[in-house]
């Protein structure tokens, strides 16, 4: 079995013009999907992924529904969990925490960077302890980002901070942060949160990749892509490669992502 915990689509009419934009920003990243939920579950097929979970992002507070409305269908179809996003300046934040928790969604994804706050922000204490609160799983985008230039809003420093303010589980996605890796090692490796593989592969140095693997645990390991920038047989080339046992890449492709889904009863 294999679960991608960390995928992108987007609505049928917007998809294309989506991939076009963030492509350029990112210094012409070549996508593997075209953006769309069809040609996710083709990704999936062909790559032989069980499950994916869709994180999708609001970049302004009007967003919020939508992008929200967008994740309950994407939620009802087959090898698909969706998490909902919140706009954390938006002045219904909370109430939308709320309302994802309602549609059964299972978390939210954060990314500092598009929606311009820093995640050690002390002003934020309210937002994270809503979602906690609620049960929620917060995955964040970390590290730096191919679209945008420093500072960045979610390093391992200021992941660290942030940490402290959550009582519900923390994802730090690309191996805890993204070209940060000694940061890593030295912040967030050993300590109760969990990193995703996502954008590891071409990224990561495998030396890195040993040593974060190696302190933090497989138990807190999740298998990502961030499909459709990078492929599960992509990824699959950098752990297939870290000298992992049978019991420890099942944990990373897929028995962690059951356990903190609740899927595994």
């Amino acid at each position: 079995m294999l679960i991608d915990f960390h995928t992108h689509c987007f609505p049928n009419e917007i998809a294309n013009a989506a991939i076009k934009k963030l492509s350029f920003v990112s210094g012409g990243l070549k996508a593997h999907t075209s953006g769309t939920i069809k040609s996710l579950k083709a990704s999936m097929e062909k790559h032989g992924v069980d499950i994916s979970l869709v994180l999708s992002i609001a970049t302004n507070a009007e967003q919020q529904k939508n992008v929200n409305d967008f994740a309950y269908e994407l939620s009802k179809k087959e090898g698909i969990v969706a998490f909902g996003s919140v706009y954390p300046r938006a002045e219904d934040a909370l109430f939308e925490l709320e309302r994802i928790k309602d549609m059964g969604l299972k978390g939210v994804k954060l990314h500092p960077d598009y929606q311009h706050f820093s995640a050690d922000d002390e002003k934020l204490k309210p937002l994270y302890k809503k979602i906690s609160s609620l049960g929620l799983i917060t995955v964040f985008h970390t590290g730096l980002d191919y679209g945008f230039p420093p500072p960045y809003g979610a390093t391992p420093e200021k992941m660290e901070k942030a940490l402290l303010w959550f009582d519900s589980p923390v994802v730090a996605a690309h191996f805890g942060g993204l070209g940060c890796h000694d940061e890593v090692l030295k912040r967030l490796a050993g300590k109760d949160i969990f990193f995703d593989t996502s954008f590891g592969y071409g990224t990561m140095p495998k030396f890195y990749a040993e040593k974060i693997v190696e302190k933090h645990g497989a138990d807190r390991i999740l298998f990502g892509t961030d499909t459709p920038w990078h492929t599960a047989k992509m990824e699959m080339r950098l752990l297939n490669t870290l000298g992992l046992s049978e019991t420890e890449l099942d944990k990373i492709k897929y028995k962690n992502a059951l356990k903190l889904l609740g899927m595994d009863e």
